[in-house]
């Protein structure tokens, strides 16, 4: 009954605990997107947010308990020894010192090779997550077989890292074997000269015996989980990485939302790595409020980058982005994003139906509203062909939608949301110009509703633009 009791409370703390420990994971990558999430892989932070918070329940669960017992348990099977003779307790104490300290041994090798073990797992998870989303690219090109390869190289990688974890492990495993059974031995041995000088009784030798053993095993039993240690080190650390991130940018506005909604850039530079040439250089350039215009200029020229600092994604380096006369940085960041909507160039659709993706941008908003959106992004004709129409599966990613139906369900979102300033970039790229001519002659009928910038391509799209800014050299022309 006390184990069961020890078994259900320990796994109730590990499984609350769990939770919170995911939700400060999840937190922690909220505030660090999407700037500081450049350049880590998607596989690897979910394999933090999966496998390395599994970690920790199997110590809060299984280990931290085994912890406390392994130090209550062998005090008071001492303390009986010594009340039953002095010696008894001076002959175990020093095996069971020996024996608590074998992971300490080589605690810095595990803890390297724990971090070996984590970091190449993170690595197989990620490359593993890119095969499967990028098998449609790696069959035209033939290279299907080139990426399993790699896979199968990833997967070596990790047996031999876990191989070496195992090696070591198993040594210390030796050791703990050899000195439980020095410990017996050493306590066989003293009981037996007691015995024979007549300092103790016949009767009580099984006693010693089983307070031996009971002294023993929750040692031993604490000294074989702790092998896993490094792995355990290695997780937390790659967990608390992320749970420590600092926001990208602060949150500090508090400034209410301005009545006007003209959109105002003034001499703003930013450079992503303070070591690399400006994205954006001195930029300047204003939209008046019911303006659309459209920004035109070279892949890499800065355009999309703009877009991110309009979110407040990252901060410029020097100059001001204002909406009306407000400074962008004086809104609170929930302010400023209900004031722009954006369809960025790489649409993202989640797993679940065509009306949850678009309500994603307004969940209540009603089923009329929902259409009335859907219309004007040239999405409704497609999505009441579909069998289940509105309530159809989108797929992992919109995979079960064409680029231009996700494209337009992009829009439809962002249109949803009647933020007065629209930012679409390249968003009708994917249409074909019946459609895309038709949404444009729907903006032209919002115009009056909304501050519209167009980053654009198209000699057609900038031809519907109120006028045209160019970027040239990261600049305004």
């Amino acid at each position: 009954m006390a184990h069961w009791v020890q078994s259900w409370s320990s796994h109730d703390l590990a499984f609350a605990l769990i939770e919170k420990l995911q939700i400060g994971i999840f937190d922690g990558l909220e505030r660090a997107a999407p700037g500081k999430l450049l350049g880590q892989r998607i596989g690897d932070l979910a394999s933090i947010a999966t496998h390395d918070a599994e970690l920790m329940e199997r110590f809060y669960a299984h280990m931290l308990a085994d912890y406390v017992g392994a130090v209550v348990v062998p005090l008071a099977a001492v303390a009986v020894l010594y009340s039953i003779h002095p010696q008894l307790a001076l002959v175990v104490i020093p095996f069971l010192l020996l024996l608590a300290s074998v992971p300490l041994w080589l605690s810095r090798l595990a803890a390297r090779q724990g971090k070996q073990v984590m970091d190449q797992l993170g690595q197989l998870n990620a490359d593993t997550v890119e095969f499967i989303a990028g098998q449609r690219e790696l069959a035209v090109f033939g290279q299907s077989e080139n990426v399993v390869q790699r896979l199968v190289q990833q997967t070596e990688k990790l047996t031999e890292a876990q191989c070496r974890y195992g090696s070591r492990s198993g040594l210390e495993q030796a050791a703990i074997d050899l000195l439980s059974a020095l410990t017996l031995v050493a306590t066989v041995l003293s009981a037996s000269h007691l015995l024979a000088q007549g300092q103790l009784a016949p009767v009580m030798l099984p006693v010693v015996l089983v307070l031996g053993v009971g002294a023993l095993l929750p040692i031993v039993d604490v000294t074989q989980t702790a092998s896993l240690w490094g792995e355990l080190r290695a997780g937390a650390a790659r967990i608390l990485t992320i749970m420590q991130q600092s926001a990208q940018v602060r949150d500090d506005g508090t400034a209410a939302a301005p009545a006007e909604h003209s959109l105002r850039v003034e001499q703003v530079s930013f450079s992503y790595d303070s070591r690399q040439e400006a994205v954006v250089d001195k930029l300047s350039f204003e939209i008046k409020s019911g303006e659309i215009v459209a920004l035109s200029g070279a892949s890499g020229a800065g355009k999309s980058t703009l877009t991110h600092l309009l979110l407040r994604f990252w901060e410029p380096d020097s100059g001001a982005i204002y909406i009306g006369e407000s400074d962008i940085r004086t809104l609170p960041l929930a302010t400023l994003r209900k004031l722009i909507s954006w369809v960025p160039q790489d649409v993202t659709l989640f797993a679940g139906t065509i009306d949850e993706n678009i309500r994603l941008g307004c969940p209540q908003a009603s089923q009329a509203q929902v259409v009335a959106a859907a219309k004007l992004a040239q999405a409704d004709g497609f999505i009441r062909a579909l069998p289940q129409g509105y309530e159809s599966q989108c797929g992992e990613a919109g995979n079960s939608l064409s680029g231009g139906q996700r494209q337009r369900i992009a829009i439809a979102r962002a249109l949803l949301t009647e933020a007065p300033i629209l930012i679409l970039d390249e968003a009708s790229s994917s249409l074909d110009n019946p459609n895309e001519l038709a949404f444009h002659r729907a903006l032209e009928g919002l115009r009056h509703q909304r501050t519209v910038l167009l980053i654009a391509h198209r000699p057609a799209t900038l031809r519907r633009a109120d006028r045209v800014v160019k970027m040239e050299n990261s600049r305004a022309s």
